[in-house]
């Protein structure tokens, strides 16, 4: 957790952010969580209890990390032409990028938060997909810890950089927000799949099986 907790010292030291504003992330998704019956954490989250619980890493909390657990995620992919007339509709996938950092990883990680990165990972799979980023209206980023989500939010350019804590306490990432986001709870309180919990919501999501948790339209 070292490495978050020097990317969020600097983005407090940039943008005036208080602990409280990070944990707004933190209780979006155990609200999100609540409603996922497969998520790990489910018990309502207040901020008192946010704040209550201990530093692993100062200034980061307990519950600014992502969970330790075991699970499993099974998912099936085929050609588009083999995935006609199954039991399930099938979701396809319509672009995808990558981005690597090149030089000093702390400096991309601490004062760059990763930006160009995202930018140009986004660039690739919407070009690909054939959509702009305003088309998107349900995002579900890695979220290993609280400010890497935020960090995903600012960087692929959804708000503008240090206006990410803001966007969610106003409830810009709630399940009827201007961006749904992590709408299974994520890592922080759904489940640590590395990330394949997000893909799995994704397709509960576009095959609308999501529950009281269902991104309208």
């Amino acid at each position: 957790a070292a490495h978050w907790a020097f990317i969020w010292t600097h983005y407090r030291q940039t943008y005036g952010a208080s602990e409280e504003d990070l944990g707004s992330v933190a209780l979006q998704l155990r609200h999100n969580a609540s409603l996922n019956p497969n998520a790990v954490m489910q018990k309502p989250l207040t901020i008192e209890d946010y704040l209550g619980s201990r530093y692993v890493v100062r200034p980061l909390h307990l519950l600014d990390l992502c969970l330790v657990n075991d699970g499993a995620v099974c998912l099936i992919l085929r050609r588009t032409d083999m995935a006609q007339d199954l039991p399930h509709v099938p979701v396809e996938i319509g672009g995808w990028g990558r981005a690597a950092i090149k030089g000093n990883k702390m400096h991309a990680l601490v004062r760059e938060r990763m930006r160009p990165q995202y930018q140009e990972a986004g660039r690739q799979a919407l070009g690909m997909a054939g959509i702009a980023l305003a088309d998107v209206q349900h995002f579900e980023g890695y979220d290993a810890s609280t400010i890497h989500l935020i960090d995903h939010i600012e960087g692929h350019g959804f708000v503008e950089p240090g206006s990410g804590l803001e966007f969610c306490k106003s409830g810009g990432m709630a399940i009827d927000g201007a961006l749904p986001v992590n709408t299974g709870g994520g890592i922080l309180s759904g489940s640590y799949m590395h990330g394949w919990n997000h893909v799995a919501e994704i397709v509960r999501q576009l095959r609308h099986e999501a529950g009281p948790r269902q991104v309208k339209d």
